[in-house]
């Protein structure tokens, strides 16, 4: 069974560039290229920063500088999370241990 795959043309500072992709993920990968282009224009006329390689190369570093403070608010978050289901469980244990000693029968 093979992957079908289609030609997508995008835009990114009025060059066009062809990607190959399932079809699947053609939406993404158009809206991630109109993203792309939209952050590439935005240093482009307020950074001051010229030549289409030092753009996409500040581009790049401020995407992968968001991705990385997500993840650390993303394990942050998924510590958190963990530490309150813990402490549930531990109520939990308790609960039923209380429930346990009630449920013992006296002779």
């Amino acid at each position: 069974m093979t992957d079908s795959r289609e030609t997508l043309t995008v835009s990114i500072l009025d060059k066009d560039y062809q990607i190959s992709s399932p079809p699947s993920e053609a939406k993404t990968l158009r809206d991630a290229a109109a993203e792309l282009d939209e952050r590439m224009r935005d240093i482009k006329e307020n950074g001051g920063i010229i030549g289409l390689e030092r753009i996409a190369v500040m581009t790049a570093l401020n995407i992968v500088h968001e991705l990385q403070s997500d993840r650390v608010q993303h394990e942050r978050y998924q510590d958190s999370v963990n530490q309150y289901v813990g402490r549930l469980k531990e109520k939990i244990d308790v609960a039923l241990g209380d429930d346990a000693q009630m449920e013992l029968p006296t002779d």
